[in-house]
């Protein structure tokens, strides 16, 4: 038997889309002599599907996509996922069809709530795990969660299955699918079955969705591993003979990827489809000289090609000479649209426009603020005018601890390295060039400064970024209080000091834009702080 694994990018709410896309796979199946197709999680409607299951018109929907695909199974059996209505509660649904029929219907037993999963607001668990006989071969079905514990798979065994079949939505994080396979190598230890994995590809939202879609056999090994971030169809044969469990023969295993190389992969395909996705074709991004605008403008050219992107140096008196060679320089390497609009004469009306309410008054990061956000402005009115999205250029150091101006840097449709330290931003970049010249070594090498004072330096501001980015993970991975930090060998102050910002810069976090989620706790979906709160972490000093 020939099993296709469809990992696809498919778009949330896009039913009609999504059905068309998923019987253009069927055909492609069919074409390859596969007896059966395995879609992933909520395909039907895409993953996640949030509070569009609220509307009674995403039923009428998914009733009319769901008979489409039954109709398609005359040939092919049809392994889908879909959200599943029944007796006024929705239940997360893998449909087994063949033969225009339905053969089993597996509701997901194991509802995740932790992290970015919100499921059990949407659905109710099912109780159940049974098999079904396709030809000769005993079929089990899981949904992502389910295989993340044993009691699925076991009562898939129970029933006499041959194969378990796990469809899913399984968002990236670093270092997932080796985790990943892992928990299948257990369940197929546990059960003695092998295990075929069907994932998404494509980001929605902050989410970014990487494949890695694989066959495990029974002892656990991988017998194939679909390329991350790589939309297709992948085959793998099977020999299902002698009533024992199923056995996959070897296949095409792509290579796991390096950190950086993940990471940089997934902001890519995080930009082009939010981008995409959100029926825009072009971006805008100021280009400062600094190495995150630095950054974000590779990725942008990366994802979206070169044509598509426009960057805008906006200097005032503080811009260094070298910021505006290196900026140009950039955007010449790289081939992007380049633009320079001083900002002088708008710092200056405003300045002016406040002189009496600022009378009498000393200077302070109010003025610095202004330049900001005259850049922002300016930015906006590009992307109202000429219909391009905004990517925001900021990291997650800065986005922590407040080290940026609401409606000013933080102007934006869309944050690339949102869950990016100033740390990996540098990795990042080492990683770009690598691979070929995009970001001039003068901008890497340079200490960083926002350039809205003389002789400004991030750190005046700031604890050096290698001390406040392992702080601010020891805080966000593991919920540590300063004193257990301080207990590592930071400074209690520092440590007191960082703690402190994140939480009195919450109010500016709910303002900014969305990003890509590259590690296990970003800012936004599964960071939910309080923005009025009366903790102190100076209650908790050492």
């Amino acid at each position: 038997m020939r099993i296709a694994l469809a990992q696809l990018n498919l778009l949330v709410g896009d039913v009609p889309g999504n059905a068309a896309r998923i019987l253009e796979a069927i055909g492609e199946a069919q074409a390859g002599h596969a007896g059966l197709i395995a879609f992933p999680e909520l395909a039907l409607c895409g993953y996640p599907p949030e509070d569009l299951l609220f509307h009674a018109g995403l039923r009428e929907d998914l009733a009319a996509g769901l008979e489409r695909v039954r109709e398609a199974s005359g040939g092919i059996a049809v392994a889908l996922g879909y959200p599943h209505w029944e007796e006024g509660r929705w239940y997360n649904a893998a449909a087994l069809f063949h033969g225009r029929r339905l053969l089993l219907l597996h509701r997901k037993n194991v509802l995740p709530n932790y992290r970015v999963f919100d499921e059990r607001r949407y659905f109710a668990p099912g109780a159940e795990a049974r098999c079904a006989q396709l030809g000769d071969i005993r079929l089990g079905l899981a949904v992502c969660e389910d295989v993340w514990e044993a009691e699925v798979a076991e009562r898939c065994a129970a029933d006499g299955a041959q194969l378990i079949v796990a469809i899913n939505g399984s968002p990236y994080e670093l270092a997932k699918q080796a985790q990943r396979e892992q928990v299948l190598a257990a369940r197929a230890l546990e059960t003695g079955l092998p295990l075929a994995y069907v994932n998404l590809v494509g980001g929605q939202d902050e989410l970014v969705f990487d494949g890695g879609s694989c066959v495990v056999d029974a002892s656990g090994q991988v017998c194939l591993r679909a390329g991350a971030h790589e939309e297709g169809l992948y085959f793998c044969d099977l020999e299902t003979s002698g009533g024992g469990p199923a056995r996959p023969l070897a296949g095409s295993v792509a290579p796991l990827m390096s950190e950086e190389a993940e990471v940089y992969a997934a902001l890519v395909t995080g930009v082009r489809d939010y981008v995409r996705k959100s029926g825009f074709s072009r971006v805008v991004l100021g280009l400062s000289g600094g190495i995150d605008s630095a950054l974000t403008l590779a990725l942008a050219v990366d994802a979206l090609g070169a044509d598509r992107v426009l960057a805008v140096m906006m200097p005032y008196r503080y811009t260094s000479p070298m910021s505006l060679e290196d900026a140009r320089q950039q955007a010449n390497t790289l081939g992007a649209q380049y633009e320079v609009l001083p900002i002088a004469g708008m710092v200056e009306a405003m300045r002016e426009a406040l002189s009496g309410l600022f009378a009498g008054l000393p200077e302070d990061v109010t003025e610095e603020n202004i330049q900001s956000r005259c850049r922002g402005m300016l930015l906006m009115a590009i992307s109202n005018k000429q219909g391009r999205l905004v990517l925001a250029t900021g990291n997650k150091s800065e986005y922590a601890v407040g080290y940026a101006t609401l409606y000013g840097d933080m102007a934006g449709g869309f944050a690339p390295l949102k869950d990016c330290t100033k740390t990996r931003v540098y990795r990042l970049a080492r990683y770009r060039n690598a691979l070929s010249p995009a970001i001039p070594e003068r901008v890497i090498e340079r200490s960083p400064t926002a350039e809205l004072r003389p002789g400004q330096l991030d750190s005046d501001s700031l604890p050096p970024y290698e001390v406040l980015d392992e702080v601010l993970d020891a805080l966000m991975m593991e919920d540590l209080s300063v004193g257990r930090i301080a207990q590592r060998g930071f400074d209690p102050g520092i440590a007191r000091q960082v703690l402190d910002r994140v939480r009195l810069s919450e109010y500016k976090r709910r303002q900014a834009p969305p990003g890509v989620r590259v590690t296990q706790r970003a800012f936004g979906r599964d960071w939910r702080y309080p923005i009025v709160s009366g903790y102190r972490s100076s209650r908790n000093s050492p």
